[in-house]
C-alpha cells in the first residue's frame, strides 16, 4: 500500500509528532510512505525509507493557492499517486480533499482539535468542515465528543486516539527532581494556559522554595511575555524556560509532577507521554481529552475546568504527599496501554480494511 501523509509542515507540535509516529510505524510494517509538506520544518526523526516531499516552490503569493497547485502538479504524474492520502489539520485538508477528488484518490482526514476550536480564518475552517469533509472517505477525530457534530453534517467519522510516543519506563523508584513540568509552544500561551499557570503557582512555589516550575517549548514572543510575568510575580528564580527540546522523555523521567493547564485540547499527547514516564499528573478537565485519559484519584488528578483555586489546592496536595505521587505514577503507566503505538496502529489498519485498501 502507498500512503501519503499531507501536512503544512513538520515543525514542532502534537499533530506533527503523531504524523511522524504513524509514518514510521507504517513504513516499518511494509507500507510505502511519503510525507508531503508545504512549509519548512524537520522537527521529527523519520525512518530512512520514509520519503519527505517538499512542495514549497512557486511564485503564487497566496500560500493556499500555491500549495493546491503544487499538489495538483505533483499528482498529475500517475506514478506519484498513492492508494490513500491521510491529511492532517483542517485547512491543509481543504487542499487535500479537492486534489483527492480530482484524481480519484481515497482520502482520510485527521482532525486534531475539537470542533469547538477553529483555525483562522474561521470561515475557511467552517467551510471545510461543512462542505468538504462529507466528500472525504473518512474523518478521524480524537474523542467521542466530536462524533455527533460531524455525523449531523453527513461525514463518515471514526474515533482515532493519538498514540503514546514513549515506551513506559520500568523503574518507578528512581529519584526525581522537585520539578513541576509543563510543556507546550510558548507563543500559544493562552491555549496552553501558561499565563494562568504562573498566577496560580506563585504562592505554591513561594511556600515550597525547594521546588521549581520547568516549561518546555519554543516561542520567542511567548517567552518574553511569560518571563515578564515571572518577574512581576517574583518567581523568576523558580521558573525555568528550556526552549524546544528533543529529549522530553528524559526531562519527564527526571521530574516529579506534570501539569496540564490548557484552556482546551484535542487529546493531549503530552499527557500520555508524561504518564508513560511515571510522572504524577494533574490536569484541568478542559474540552477535550484529559477526561478520556485520567480517572481522578486513580491514575492522575482531574480538576474542574479552569478552577485555579482547585488546581492550586490539589497541586499543593501532590507536592506534600509522596505516597500519592507514587500511587498515581504506578497506575498511570498501567492505564495507557490502550494508547500504545501497536493498538492505535491496529485501529488504523481496521480503517484501511473498511476502505478496501490493498495490503
Amino acid at each position: 500500500m502507498k500512503i501519503d501523509f499531507v501536512i503544512s509542515a513538520l515543525s514542532g507540535g502534537g499533530a506533527e509528532r503523531v504524523l511522524a509516529l504513524l509514518a514510521n510505524y507504517f513504513s516499518r510494517n511494509g507500507r510505502t510512505v511519503r510525507i508531503i509538506t508545504f512549509n519548512e520544518g524537520d522537527a521529527y526523526e523519520l525512518n530512512h525509507n520514509v520519503e519527505h516531499v517538499r512542495l514549497y516552490h512557486g511564485k503564487i503569493k497566496n500560500h493556499k493557492i500555491r500549495s493546491l497547485f503544487n499538489l495538483l502538479g505533483f499528482y498529475r504524474n500517475k506514478n506519484n499517486r498513492p492508494d490513500v492520502i491521510i491529511s492532517f489539520i483542517t485547512q491543509t485538508s481543504l487542499i487535500s480533499i479537492i486534489i483527492a477528488k480530482i484524481y480519484n484518490i481515497k482520502i482520510i482526514v485527521s482532525e486534531h482539535n475539537s470542533y469547538l476550536r477553529a483555525q483562522n480564518p474561521r470561515y475557511l475552517t467552517n467551510f471545510t468542515r461543512t462542505f468538504l469533509y462529507p466528500l472525504a472517505n473518512y474523518l478521524t477525530v480524537l474523542t467521542n465528543f466530536d462524533i455527533e457534530y460531524y455525523k449531523t453534517k453527513g461525514v463518515k467519522v471514526a474515533v482515532m486516539p493519538n498514540p503514546c510516543s514513549f515506551s513506559p519506563i520500568l523503574d518507578s523508584n528512581k529519584n526525581r527532581d522537585k520539578t513541576i513540568l509543563a510543556i507546550g509552544n510558548l507563543d500559544r500561551f493562552h491555549h496552553k494556559g501558561f499565563d494562568n499557570l504562573l498566577s496560580l503557582i506563585t504562592p505554591v512555589l513561594k511556600n515550597n522554595s525547594d521546588w521549581n516550575l520547568k516549561i518546555v517549548g519554543a516561542g520567542e514572543k511567548g517567552f518574553k511575555y511569560l518571563r515578564e510575568l515571572t518577574i512581576q510575580h517574583d518567581i523568576k528564580d523558580q521558573v525555568i524556560f528550556t526552549g524546544f527540546r528533543k529529549d522530553v522523555n528524559i526531562i519527564m523521567q527526571q521530574s516529579e509532577i506534570f501539569i496540564l493547564s490548557s484552556r482546551y485540547e484535542g487529546l493531549p499527547m503530552v499527557l500520555l507521554e508524561a504518564m508513560s514516564q511515571g510522572m504524577a499528573c494533574i490536569a484541568y478537565d478542559c474540552k477535550t481529552g484529559p477526561a478520556d485519559i485520567i480517572e481522578h484519584g486513580k491514575n492522575g488528578l482531574l480538576i474542574k475546568d479552569q478552577d485555579m483555586e482547585g488546581m492550586k489546592m490539589e497541586l499543593n496536595k501532590l507536592i506534600n504527599d509522596v505516597q500519592l505521587r507514587k500511587s498515581l505514577s504506578i497506575s498511570a503507566k498501567k492505564s495507557i496501554e490502550r494508547f500504545s503505538m501497536e493498538n492505535i496502529g491496529n485501529q488504523w489498519e481496521k480503517l484501511f480494511r473498511k476502505l478496501e485498501l490493498p495490503d
